[in-house]
């Protein structure tokens, strides 16, 4: 009772909020009656000019709530941008539930959301991501130039411990074996009709990279390169790199039967040796060479590398602890959500929903699975050739591929799914580490001959 007499009381403020709008209102509609535009001869036409005011008032009236209708969403819908928004709650929704890599899938989702809101585009609106001048359009620049990818690198190597990798260096084969799927989406893009920059772009989707899949398809597929035929490629940007996060995000659904369907019981429970201990001098040598072994094969995916072992060059050398420290958290997280917004956000239904983009999903999923296959299988067969005490266990070989740390954490929990106290992770991280780096080689030897 005392909640309604409040709300009747004609000072509260819903009251006030009304009378202002309704004033707002009537000055709006009976403004030209009460003010009529004055005229050369304004006696003896007064009839005429007050009819033809209030003819104009409702017509400016009708005028602007058709103008008004034209700008909103409802009017520009199409029913391609319900069908991405559904995808990008869907993509939220995993993230929440399931938390399939929240720190990706909710910035990608909202992304999509914000991407597929419909608007008038001949109003020169300047709010879509494809709109030069547009806030969206030069946030996206970081994707379409390449920007980004470098720096989540750098982060990545901030963040990186390489001595798995540098106490057991045979460990490498599983990463550059999984490589296989990369190979596998290539060719088979190439077989679907796609043009050969195009194809080496959605190839890299097979390693599960996503920051690797945009600094190619930013070089090779992004609508404003000429073939030597005369025809421009296409811009393929927006749905190589939403695969190739999709797929990233799904290693825990996708990689966990393909291991367990490849591999027996008892190779499930083989104990590998623990891991040597590295020192200081390993471990500040290992990127030093790593950058210039890797660099010097594959000079254009300089970018790339250079940032990576850029960045473990300051978390191992000691003396750089605030670099280290502000790369590994604040610059990746800005850089995450720039990047997942943006990358969500190009998923515009008119440019997204094409069957290019259906086939780069079916190629990913296809190749995603032969690079965890790939990992695994070169696994089993190294212990055809190692003694006992050294064979591997054959689930870090999922491990290969380039989603860290995602899928040495996925071959961890299968490990300890077969027995309860045998914990691979550190093993796992060494494929892992070995795919990132292997993948980038890849992207700069395919870019080195498609340039």
């Amino acid at each position: 009772m005392k909640s309604r007499k409040l709300g009747n009381q004609s000072g509260s403020p819903i009251n006030k909020l009304f009378v202002v709008f309704g004033i707002i209102l009537l000055l709006f509609v009976f403004k030209p009656l009460v003010f009529p535009v004055p005229g050369p001869d304004l006696n003896s036409t007064t009839t005429i000019l007050t009819s033809e005011t209030g003819n104009s008032s409702v017509t400016g009236i009708q005028n602007g709530l058709e103008k008004f209708w034209s700008f909103t969403g409802f009017a520009n819908f199409y029913w391609g941008n319900l069908v991405m928004i559904v995808v990008g709650l869907l993509f939220i929704f995993l993230a929440l539930k399931y938390e399939y890599n929240p720190l990706l899938l909710i910035p990608i989702g909202t992304g999509i959301i914000v991407g597929n809101i419909p608007f008038l585009h001949d109003a020169n609106l300047q709010i879509g991501i494809y709109e030069p001048g547009s806030v969206l359009n030069y946030l996206y620049l970081g994707v379409a130039k390449g920007i980004y990818p470098p720096l989540i690198f750098l982060a990545i190597g901030a963040m990186t411990d390489f001595s798995s990798l540098i106490s057991n260096p045979k460990l490498m084969f599983l990463g550059i074996a999984s490589q296989l799927g990369i190979f596998i989406a290539f060719l088979g893009a190439l077989v679907l009709g796609f043009h050969l920059p195009e194809a080496a772009a959605i190839g890299m989707i097979g390693c599960a990279d996503g920051p690797t899949a945009i600094f190619l398809s930013s070089r090779l597929a992004n609508g404003i390169h000429l073939l030597p035929n005369g025809d421009v490629v296409k811009n393929l940007i927006g749905p190589i790199a939403i695969a190739a996060y999709t797929f990233m995000a799904l290693v825990p659904v996708i990689q966990p039967p393909i291991m367990r369907l490849l591999t027996t019981k008892k190779e499930k429970l083989i104990r590998m040796k623990p891991p040597r201990q590295v020192s200081k001098r390993e471990k500040i040598l290992f990127p030093v060479i790593g950058l210039l072994f890797t660099t010097f094969i594959a000079p254009a995916a300089l970018p790339l590398l250079g940032m990576l072992f850029f960045g473990n060059i300051l978390k191992e050398s000691g003396v750089t602890k605030r670099l280290a420290t502000t790369v590994s958290n604040p610059l990746i997280d800005i850089v995450t959500i720039l990047i997942g917004l943006t990358v969500g956000a190009s998923t515009q239904a008119d440019i997204f929903l094409t069957p290019q983009s259906v086939l780069i999903f079916v190629l990913g999923a296809i190749s995603f699975m032969i690079a965890t296959a790939g990992g695994i299988i070169s696994a089993k067969i190294m212990n055809l050739f190692l003694k006992p005490e050294n064979k591997i266990n054959p689930l870090i070989g999922a491990a290969g591929v380039s989603a860290i740390p995602d899928s040495a954490k996925v071959s961890q929990l299968e490990g300890l799914r077969a027995d309860s106290s045998n914990h691979l992770l550190l093993h796992a991280m060494a494929p892992n580490v070995a795919g990132i780096i292997c993948s980038a080689v890849a992207a700069g030897i395919l870019l080195g001959f498609l340039m």
